[in-house]
């Protein structure tokens, strides 16, 4: 089964840090993004921007207006998919990714979402 998997942050608690002392932390992340990538079960792994759009259907017209979509503190900065034959592999693999592993993390908000995804159509993959 494959599992989206959503990383998440405040951004008003990195934000309030110096520029120098985020990139430390980030630069902390390496050793553990090598080790979830040897798991063989990460499919994708991307880090996002935080510009959203949120197109939303109100009175027959799609609206488009600036994210997120909903009112929250927390944002997704990383999305990752992952292949895993349970929600507890899945939990297992997740464990690996530097948002758990990086103890400055916790202040800054740093967690993670899993949810499997139920396909609507399945495409044939060129392999």
């Amino acid at each position: 089964m494959i599992y989206l998997c959503l990383g998440y942050f405040n951004q008003e608690k990195m934000d309030a840090r110096p520029k120098a002392e985020i990139e430390a932390v980030m630069s902390e992340c390496q050793p553990h993004l090598k080790e979830f990538y040897k798991s063989g079960q990460v499919m994708m792994d991307a880090g996002l921007d935080l510009e959203t759009k949120c197109l939303r259907r109100e009175n027959g017209k799609v609206m488009v207006t600036d994210g997120p979509f909903v009112e929250t503190k927390e944002l997704i900065g990383s999305a990752f998919l992952i292949e895993a034959k349970d929600m507890e592999d899945a939990i297992r693999i997740a464990l690996l990714h530097p948002t758990t592993q990086v103890r400055a993390g916790e202040q800054f908000g740093w967690g993670i979402e899993i949810r499997p995804i139920h396909y609507f159509e399945q495409r044939e993959q060129n392999v």
